[in-house]
C-alpha cells in the first residue's frame, strides 16, 4: 500500500487518539500535502521538529494497529461484504442454493468479527 494511503487509513482509525497538536501536524502532511518547511513556519517549530512529530505519529498509529488490528478487521469485513453482494446478485439472477449458504456463512463470520 502506498505510504500516504496507509497513513491516511491509520489516521482515520486512530487519529483521535493522538494529541491535538499531533493531529494538526499530521493532517497538514497527510491530508493537506504541506511541506515540512510550510508546517514548521505555520507552527513556529523547526523542520526537524515537524519531521520528528510525523515519525512519532507514524510509530504510534502503527502500534495501535498492531495491538488492535481494526484496519485489518475492517478490510477483511469489507472483502466479505463485497463477496456477499456479488453472491446476492447471482442468487437473484439464477436462484442458486450454494451461494445462499455461502452468504449465510460469510455473514456469520462478519458478525463474529465485529
Amino acid at each position: 500500500m502506498e505510504k500516504i494511503v496507509e497513513q491516511g487509513i491509520l489516521y482515520d482509525f486512530y487519529g483521535p487518539l493522538l494529541t491535538a497538536h499531533q493531529q494538526e501536524i499530521y493532517e497538514a502532511v497527510v491530508y493537506n500535502n504541506l511541506s515540512l518547511g510550510e508546517i514548521a513556519k505555520e507552527n513556529g517549530i523547526s523542520r526537524q521538529g515537524v519531521h520528528d512529530i510525523i515519525k512519532r505519529c507514524d510509530k504510534i498509529l502503527a502500534e495501535y494497529e498492531e495491538k488492535l488490528q481494526l484496519v485489518k478487521r475492517f478490510s477483511s469485513s469489507r472483502k466479505k461484504l463485497e463477496r456477499i453482494k456479488a453472491l446476492s446478485e447471482e442468487i437473484k439472477e439464477n436462484g442458486m442454493e450454494l451461494q445462499a449458504r455461502e452468504i449465510t456463512s460469510l455473514t456469520a463470520e462478519i458478525i463474529e468479527e465485529l
